[in-house]
């Protein structure tokens, strides 16, 4: 059977139907970071319950992306994604209504289901719908969309919590889920997939535990400690299922993963690099409203306002480096990024209890500059780099990888940071490490960047190596063959 013709004339209408989903998760994702030190006091909760409000959140997202990814190439990403925009949309209104914290997680969960089958397959219907040569622009419009919702999500958040109550920042998704769900049945195109495929279900189950084990080691570990039997036994069980996955998916004769996909080295590095510097913003995101806002002193409506810096620069970034990934390359923008992105998390290292709202801008922005750089780019080089009856599969992992960052640098960055308030405390606080004083909060956020910029450090280590690797692997240019020599006629 041959891969059926898209019509790429449809492209634009395809990427605004796209666009709502990409808008309606990031908005929502953007409202709740800013809600949380007022979900702490409303709930009468503490910092690491409140944490899983995002928690569980990310959690069933990454348990889900690749199994959806790997359903949207079996039976289409149409009917997967349209019902994502209902599911999300319900998810949002129960969130709106949730009495309590315990309730409010438990509907994060529900919401969470529609946001994997958006997110999963997303970027694949993008990557459809547009010509390759275009497909570093149209990934960097998508960036610049997710940057939009960013940026909306906080400034609106904290007018709406400051004028009304944080439960109406859930519900401010109804209009957008309505409209959105209407778009992408209406433009989304129900391309068929070419031939027959089995769903792997032991390979997705074992995949499920495996995540399932190492989202919850690195959630419960923060107050249990990550050196206690139950959380060892928990990584320990992650190990265990991962490699009862691998060797499934190498038996599989349609596996949920194939894993010939990272025997390209370039494809294997854009993931790891992908995934750590998801990791060093997650942090940013969950630690920075709580500098703002404890350390600081701005209200909750100042404190929307300047988380919007990082994402203003990604947006305006984003499609011009992709449109310079689709001219120069992708490999060679990704590193400039990455450097930028390495100086901004040095640059933030130095805030402090008198940093000035201008010194907070300055130090931020290149980070949304150098996110935005690299975002794209790299982005474009995963989802070049398979065929088209992989792109969901593609696709989920690309949305795995920035989900399993997000969760880990909120888990791990969230608990490192509050070790170091502690010792610099000098004592246990109940309240948690928000209650402990200014010094000591500003100190185990400077140390808590210290690690993040090493971490950016070594992704930009191992992007120079790809870009090496691959000028090495470029296949040099034919020799000229000489003219053909002018004979005069007898």
């Amino acid at each position: 059977m041959h891969e059926p013709e898209i019509d790429y004339s449809r492209k634009w209408y395809v990427m605004s139907a796209v666009a709502m989903g990409i808008f309606l998760a990031t908005i929502d994702g953007s409202i709740v970071n800013v809600a949380l030190p007022t979900l702490i006091h409303e709930l009468n909760t503490t910092f690491a319950t409140v944490e899983w409000v995002v928690l569980a959140y990310l959690l069933t997202l990454a348990t889900l992306l690749l199994g959806i990814g790997r359903l949207g190439d079996m039976i289409g990403k149409k009917p997967i994604y349209v019902t994502g925009f209902v599911v999300f949309t319900i998810g949002s209104v129960l969130c709106g209504l949730a009495p309590t914290v315990e309730w409010l997680i438990a509907f994060r969960v529900i919401q969470a289901l529609g946001g994997a089958m958006v997110f999963a397959l997303g970027v694949a219907i993008v990557t459809e719908a547009f010509p390759p040569s275009e497909r570093g622009k149209a990934l960097g419009i998508s960036g610049t969309v997710v940057s939009v919702g960013i940026v909306v999500g906080p400034t609106l958040g904290g007018v709406i919590i400051d004028a009304i109550s944080w439960h109406w920042i859930f519900l401010v998704n109804l209009p957008v889920g309505i409209v959105g769900t209407l778009l992408a049945a209406r433009f989304v195109p129900n391309i068929k997939p070419v031939g027959r495929q089995k769903f792997d279900f032991p390979g997705a189950i074992t995949l499920f535990v495996s995540l399932l084990a190492l989202l919850l080691a690195l959630t419960w570990g923060q107050e249990a400690g990550f050196t206690s039997p139950e959380i060892l036994g928990l990584f320990g069980l992650w190990a265990l299922f991962l490699a009862i996955f691998v060797i499934i998916e190498w038996r599989s004769t349609h596996p949920m993963i194939e894993l010939s996909l990272f025997e390209d080295s370039l494809f294997s590095m854009s993931l790891v690099t992908g995934f750590m510097t998801f990791v060093a913003i997650a942090g940013t995101i969950i630690l920075l409203p709580f500098y703002l806002e404890n350390v600081l002193g701005y209200n909750t409506r100042e404190v929307g306002l300047l988380l919007a810096v990082v994402p203003v620069m990604l947006g305006i970034v984003s499609p011009v480096s992709g449109v310079l990934s689709d001219k120069f390359g992708t490999r060679s923008i990704t590193v400039i990024g990455l450097v930028v992105l390495l100086l901004g998390y040095l640059a933030i290292t130095t805030l402090s209890a008198e940093t000035t709202t201008w010194g907070y801008i300055l130090r931020l922005a290149p980070v949304g500059i150098g996110m935005g750089a690299f975002q794209s780019p790299n982005n474009s080089a995963i989802m070049g780099s398979v065929a088209r009856q992989r792109l969901g599969v593609a696709s989920g992992m690309l949305s795995l990888t920035r989900t399993l960052g997000q969760t880990t640098g909120i888990a791990v960055l969230s608990a490192f940071w509050a070790s170091r308030v502690m010792a610099h405390t000098g004592q246990i606080l109940p309240e948690g490490a928000t209650a402990a004083p200014i010094s000591a909060q500003v100190v185990g956020l400077q140390q808590t960047y210290e690690v993040v910029a090493v971490m950016i450090g070594l992704a930009l280590a191992l992007s120079v190596w790809g870009l090496v690797q691959e000028r090495r692997l470029k296949p040099a240019p034919a020799p000229a063959q000489p003219a053909p020599k002018f004979s005069p006629p007898e």
